[in-house]
């Protein structure tokens, strides 16, 4: 049986930082599951969802959970069928795309600290890859902006380390290559990836190029990425114990869990 994965993160609001709380998983049966990650552990600010506030237990459901449902726009608005543009979602597929359009869109909202994020696995041809959205053009300049719009398919990016930006000592930059300038920056849960691929691999043997630019499209979906670098032996993304669940959700064996249905 098929089952997506995604991962929710949090930032503290005291110093900013990002951690991993929670696991959302679906089915090819349509049944979804949310557990807490150690990460919900790790500091005193973080309170546990409402309807979901046992950290230790399986959240099930027969629909997608409203703290999720509610980060994606809704069908019935007319801008829809472009978001699906924007995100390469067949309008056909959409329904069956949930998680994957969370995946894209980040489920970011402007009203809380959450975003949602999809752990980069293999391709077939055993590489790295994986697509994001450049962060940040929100605070970019005119001409920035008029780079970004400039940019076509296929074209390539360099990763910057960003040491010593104040919200994050793995920021990792977004620029051109002649002339250069900076388009935005790699999204917080995968610059820590990134750097690691970096070191591990020959820098020039991590190849980010242009997928999309839609001129037209919100400034966080405006320039779609596509990382592709050698998988390193012994690499493991979202491995470290802040991802592991506190709880079993495994679809093989059903865990006694109380099913719950969205309002």
């Amino acid at each position: 049986m098929e089952v997506k994965k995604l991962y929710l993160a949090w930032q503290d609001p005291t110093n900013r930082s990002w951690c991993p709380v929670g696991i959302l998983t679906s089915s090819e049966d349509g049944t979804y599951r949310f557990v807490y990650t150690k990460g919900a552990q790790t500091s005193k600010n973080f309170v546990p969802f409402a309807g979901m506030e046992d950290l230790y237990y399986v959240h099930e459901s027969s629909g997608l959970f409203p703290l999720f449902s509610n980060r994606l726009l809704s069908d019935s608005r007319p801008e829809y069928g472009k978001m699906l543009k924007w995100l390469n979602i067949d309008v056909t597929e959409s329904k069956n795309n949930l998680l994957d359009m969370l995946a894209m869109t980040e489920g970011i909202r402007a009203t809380d600290t959450f975003e949602v994020f999809r752990c980069p696995s293999k391709n077939i041809t055993g590489q790295y890859e994986v697509d994001f959205f450049s962060h940040g053009l929100r605070h970019a300049t005119k001409r920035r902006i008029e780079r970004v719009n400039s940019l076509t398919k296929g074209e390539r990016l360099f990763l910057a380390l960003d040491m010593q930006n104040k919200y994050d000592e793995c920021a990792m930059a977004l620029r051109t290559d002649d002339p250069v300038e900076f388009v935005g920056y790699c999204p917080r849960y995968l610059s820590r990836d990134f750097r690691k691929l970096l070191e591990k691999n020959k820098p020039l043997e991590v190849h980010v190029t242009v997928e999309r630019v839609d001129a037209e499209a919100p400034l966080n979906l405006r320039l779609l990425c596509k990382l592709v670098a050698p998988w390193p032996d012994g690499f493991q993304p979202c491995s470290d114990d802040n991802y592991k669940p506190l709880a079993d959700y495994s679809y093989q064996e059903k865990p006694d869990a109380e099913v719950t249905t969205p309002a």
